[in-house]
């Protein structure tokens, strides 16, 4: 989120200096009304080999308190560094199951998007969810280490979890950043969370509610798995059970520019990965690995690899989640400086898959003046560049609510720096998408309730809106 992504941390040396400038000028940008952004929409068709440059961008932000939105100026900082040469990819090409059949395109143009604030004066909020326990809670997260829970209409003034005394969050990509409910959370009330420790490492952590259900137990923290950040950014951070039951991590490259730290195509570290853990069959042990990892009990081109690990080459997947109705995966990566991405990986793939991070950047070479080999890399379904003031991609949710039938199918993101949110839908041999609003939020997250309505977190402004149809 630096230019690098997801917001940089103080360890990212020119990145974070560029991160913090953006901040400023994101937080001074003054809201105006919203108004529904023109039907503007681009149709592309998957390219088999890397086409030309356009620039592109990366990042999260802050919420204001009304129906508004405007086009947020912020610019992000387009790394000088010297990408280093990445290695080829030693993973095999991986065939994607074809899984369900494509959604029919929604009748995009014909919707009308507003915000309308649920939720203000929050501090800092990274992400919304819901429990799945029926109760209508949404649970918000804030990035110095706080969890508040919506209900009723209402913010319930007292703090569900309050993890503040071991969260680093001083660095703009650092914090709380990753909730995520058990299956089971009715019966068993285990929680997981994602932050960044003192040290500003990333800890995955489990909580257990006490006989209040809008109290858990702050002090009980079970730690599932730790590993060290070498920079301040790119932590990634989100987290979700899949429809398979099993808790799917996604991890940065560990922050700096340009892969700096060669962990993309590393088999031997969790950074710059989606891992799949099974973290509900036994509670006495902190993980296990699924017995269908791809890697458990084959190698990559020689290489053994981390058992944890179900897909390499991200270089800061900025949200991800699964279709409610299909099971497909969908996940945002944030770019270099150029394209921002989005990779959809249909349900009952067996993993074993490279997103290509850093032999390439979206639908591109990476860097884009040197020619690639992207033979075995799963492409995007979707990119764009970093224009108009877009730089970085935050990624949303497939729409399955009831409010608008017109948008059932569509995938819904959005740019931290823009503000802009789109949707985008199959369409022939590619995918369209459409601006379906501008507005002048810092999107740090979507968010989904229990009915798959949608949300949004304002970064800065500390709001929360629901996603509004006509």
């Amino acid at each position: 989120m630096s230019r690098s992504r997801r917001w940089n941390m103080y360890r990212s040396g020119f990145g974070v200096i560029v991160i913090l400038l953006v901040g400023i000028l994101v937080g001074c940008a003054g809201p105006r009304v919203a108004t529904p952004a023109p039907a503007a929409s681009s149709t592309r068709a998957v390219p088999t080999a890397p086409s030309s440059a356009q620039p592109s961008p990366q990042l999260p932000a802050e919420v204001p308190a009304t129906v508004m939105i405007a086009t947020s100026t912020a610019t992000f900082e387009t790394s000088t560094e010297e990408p280093a040469t990445p290695p080829p990819s030693p993973l095999l090409s991986a065939e994607t199951p074809t899984g369900a059949p494509a959604t029919p395109l929604p009748a995009l143009d014909e919707v009308a998007l507003s915000l309308l604030p649920v939720a203000e004066g929050l501090d800092r909020p990274l992400f919304a969810t819901h429990a799945g326990d029926e109760s209508g809670r949404l649970f918000i997260l804030e990035k110095a280490g706080t969890v508040r829970i919506l209900a009723g209409g209402r913010t319930v003034a007292r703090l569900f979890l309050d993890i503040r005394d071991r969260v680093g969050s001083s660095g703009s990509e650092q914090g709380l950043l990753g909730l995520a409910f058990a299956p089971d959370y009715e019966r068993s009330g285990r929680f997981y969370v994602n932050y960044t420790d003192r040290r500003g490492d990333t800890v995955v952590a489990r909580y257990q509610v006490t006989a209040d259900p809008d109290l858990a137990d702050s002090a009980g923290e079970t730690v599932v798995l730790k590993f060290d950040q070498p920079a301040g950014n790119h932590n990634g951070g989100m987290l979700a059970f899949g429809p398979d039951g099993q808790l799917w991590i996604g991890t940065g490259d560990g922050g700096g520019a340009n892969d700096r730290y060669g962990n993309g195509q590393n088999p031997q570290t969790l950074l710059g990965k989606m891992l799949r853990l099974d973290v509900t069959s036994d509670p006495d042990r902190a993980y296990a690995i699924p017995a269908d990892n791809p890697w458990l009990s084959s190698d990559w081109n020689g290489q053994d690899v981390r058992d944890e690990v179900w897909a390499v080459g991200l270089r800061n997947p900025w949200r991800y989640s699964f279709d409610r109705d299909t099971g497909d995966l969908w996940i945002a990566d944030v770019g270099q400086n150029r394209y921002e991405e989005i990779n959809r990986v249909p349900a009952g793939s067996p993993g074993g898959l490279n997103f290509g991070w850093p032999i390439a950047e979206g639908l591109h070479c990476f860097p884009e003046d040197k020619a690639c080999d992207r033979s075995g890399l799963e492409a995007p379904v979707y990119d764009y560049a970093h224009e108009e003031s877009n730089c970085s991609i935050t990624g949303g949710y497939v729409y399955r609510g009831k409010l608008a039938p017109a948008l059932e199918g569509a995938y819904l993101f959005g740019d931290f720096c823009s503000g802009k949110i789109w949707a985008l839908a199959r369409e022939g041999a590619g995918w369209k998408s459409v601006e379906m609003l501008d507005t002048n939020l810092s999107l740090s997250s979507f968010g989904e309730d229990e009915d798959g309505e949608l949300y949004v977190a304002d970064l800065n402004r500390g709001g929360i809106y629901r996603l509004v149809f006509e």
